[in-house]
């Protein structure tokens, strides 16, 4: 296959995960306290979220790939 249908069904499966889940979850550790051999750390649990309309351009894209990708090799190469 073509790299070109590649990125597109890649598009396609992202934009459709975007617009499902609207972005991850992710926790990260902060050292708060460091004294001699006591170590205190605080997790924060944080969220990244996606708007729709990225997730909505990134589906669209892909379509329009998968079409002009399709439309190329169906063509007869001119000699």
């Amino acid at each position: 296959m073509k790299p070109t249908i590649w990125v597109g069904i890649l598009l396609i499966v992202l934009g459709g995960l975007a617009l499902a889940y609207q972005g991850f979850p992710y926790t990260h550790r902060e050292r708060v306290m460091d004294v001699g051999s006591m170590h205190v750390t605080r997790e924060d649990h944080d969220r990244v979220s996606i708007p729709p309309i990225l997730g909505g351009l990134a589906l669209a894209g892909g379509i329009a790939l998968l079409v002009v990708g399709g439309k190329k090799s169906l063509s007869p190469k001119l000699r």
